[in-house]
């Protein structure tokens, strides 16, 4: 249950809890748009003191990248090698490719369908899931988007699946000015591109939008955010009280920008 009002929440696994030696987990959160895995992840990640990384900016980042050099949204193996180059910077709720800050420019309608369109390519969804794999290789992350828990991270300690009805999520969305147009959108075309998007989320060949048969669904319609954030704490918290010992060694930092590619010179 959660904590009373007033009270200090102890995490056993918390990346900053030098006192008790839990090995850092990997937390999977997903679900489709609109269900508040954004707002939920970020806040689970800094209350453990762990990473917080969002799979799905990874994706408009590359989309974004793929129309400034004007290469077609169609053209598998090019998108994918901008994927396989690219580095990322994650932190701090930057999106950060290439050295270009889009953090802003990747939340538009635009950039929606374009990431929609890229995200459906294998070999994109290939490539930036090695990127994530070396991000949470060594646990102490909250890693958010529709398919860590079924594919990125299938072994992961602790798997959410966030969900909420179709009116709820048109009524977040709608809300939301990172996602609507600068002109306004109407609610109904909002539900409208949430159904389309759900559509293409959940048929794609890769990697489709599915609940992992181990995760723990919780539907946050009319629910608070805090209570949603309170229930997955406890989660995870009673995962840490279960998990093992971490090696006296210590584990090893993740790197701060990219990952593969970073390495030889060139993601998360």
């Amino acid at each position: 249950m959660p904590r009373k009002k007033g009270t200090a929440a102890i995490f056993l696994c918390a990346g900053d809890n030098s006192s008790v030696s839990k090995k850092p987990l990997i937390v999977a959160i997903d679900g489709p748009s609109g269900a508040g895995k954004g707002t939920v992840a970020r806040a689970v990640a800094a209350r453990l003191r762990y990473r917080h990384i969002d799979t799905g900016a990874m994706y408009r980042a590359v989309a974004w990248k793929a129309r400034q050099d004007r290469i077609d949204l169609a053209d598998e193996a090019a998108i994918a090698a901008i994927g396989e180059r690219a580095t990322f910077d994650l932190a701090q709720g930057r999106v950060v490719i290439d050295g270009d800050d889009v953090s802003a420019a990747i939340r538009t309608p635009e950039i929606d369908a374009a990431a929609t369109t890229v995200a459906r390519h294998p070999a994109v969804r290939r490539a930036l899931v090695a990127h994530q794999r070396v991000y949470g290789a060594d646990g102490g992350i909250v890693m958010e988007g529709r398919d860590i828990g079924t594919v990125v991270f299938p072994d992961a300690d602790v798997k959410i699946y966030l969900d909420a009805s179709p009116e709820e999520r048109a009524r977040r969305r709608a809300a939301d000015p990172a996602h609507t147009s600068s002109k306004g959108t109407q609610l109904s075309e909002v539900a409208i591109a949430l159904a389309d998007r759900d559509k293409s989320d959940s048929t794609r060949a890769a990697s489709p939008l599915a609940v992992a048969s181990d995760a723990i669904v919780i539907d946050t319609t009319g629910i608070p955010i805090e209570s949603v954030i309170e229930s997955v704490l406890t989660i995870v918290n009673a995962k840490c009280e279960r998990a093992p010992a971490a090696a006296s060694e210590g584990r090893r930092e993740p790197p701060q920008s990219g990952g593969p590619s970073a390495q030889r010179g060139g993601e998360s």
